[in-house]
């Protein structure tokens, strides 16, 4: 056998030998133990090569699209649950701060309707009208005050937001900490602005990070305000960058904002008191000819056709009442 075979002989062998260990798997302990405990976590069935040359191996973009996939289903289903949760009766009273307790409060509407409806059935002697008014009392007005009370306290909040993010925004310009400045905030703003920030400060004193309190604190006060101050302060810790300039663009988009909010409501005011005015003339009229005239009145009080037309006349009033505060209702 000449040279040039053995050559060639001893080449093929080192090639074939490189080959082995470049491509082949695993064959040590941490190798099959690493592959077993991937198995085991419902990774791919198939034999994958871990040698030095698996980055020439195709990605699978099918198993990458589904765990996205899965992971946008998941953070779809939090929101939802999360915007479900905020809506419930609880989540509710938490906004309004009061301290009772959901079934309390339902106790207390189970009451007021009782009494209204004994109170309805002794004057209109019709159990159907006092169930529906004992219904629509107990069950609507004190809800309906629940949400008066929340929409006030919304309105205070945001009418102090602004200002508070200009707290921050000189307080950090100055070298004060973020804590110092919620601090600050917490003491020397105005209700309900101070109460919300207060427990931000001390959630933060007893060790609950600053993300979870702010995530709490929009439970509490639902309102997009809330939302972009989170948002800022969560894109500041994780990518770094000026605080206090990002923090001063929020105060003049949330200005801006409020500006909006104001113009919208001028704008509107005229369609408003048209509404109120279309609203409250047919009861007006009611009145005002009941008074002059009872027995022209009569008919429509004390023949059972009045009533009926009364009652329909009523339900049509409030849908068209409805649908005007719908017209004329602007959210930003």
């Amino acid at each position: 056998m000449d040279q040039s075979t053995l050559i060639a002989l001893g080449g093929s062998i080192l090639f074939v030998v490189l080959a082995y260990f470049l491509l082949a798997g695993e064959t040590n302990t941490a190798g099959k133990r690493a592959r077993s405990i991937g198995l085991s976590g419902g990774g791919n069935t198939e034999n994958e090569r871990t040698g030095l040359l698996s980055f020439l191996k195709p990605e699978d973009t099918s198993q990458r699209r589904k765990q996205i996939e899965d992971s946008l289903s998941k953070l779809e289903s939090d929101q939802k649950a999360k915007k479900k949760q905020r809506k419930s009766l609880k989540a509710k009273l938490e906004q309004a701060d009061w301290k009772t307790s959901p079934g309390r409060f339902s106790a207390i509407s189970i009451i007021i309707g009782v009494i209204v409806g004994f109170l309805a059935l002794m004057v209109s002697k019709n159990p159907l009208i006092s169930a529906g008014v004992a219904f629509v009392v107990g069950f609507g007005l004190p809800r309906w005050f629940l949400n008066f009370v929340i929409g006030r306290r919304q309105k205070k909040f945001t009418s102090n937001f602004a200002d508070a993010m200009d707290i921050i925004v000189r307080g950090v310009r100055t070298g004060l900490p973020l804590g110092d400045c919620l601090k600050i905030i917490a003491h020397e703003s105005p209700e309900p602005l101070a109460g919300e920030f207060r427990r931000v400060v001390e959630g933060e004193a007893v060790g609950v990070p600053l993300e979870t309190c702010l995530e709490r604190m929009y439970e509490r006060m639902p309102v997009p305000e809330v939302n972009f101050f989170s948002t800022v302060l969560n894109i500041q810790r994780t990518t770094g960058g000026n605080l206090g300039e990002s923090l001063g663009n929020l105060s003049k988009v949330l200005r801006g904002r409020k500006l909006l909010r104001e113009k919208i409501k001028a704008l509107s005011a005229e369609a408003k008191m048209s509404a109120i005015i279309i609203g409250c003339l047919p009861i007006v009229v009611m009145v005002i000819v009941t008074i002059a005239s009872p027995e022209y009145m009569s008919d429509l009080y004390y023949t059972e056709r009045g009533r009926k037309n009364m009652v329909i006349g009523a339900v049509m009033m409030v849908m068209g009442t409805l649908v005007m505060k719908k017209m004329i209702n602007f959210k930003i």
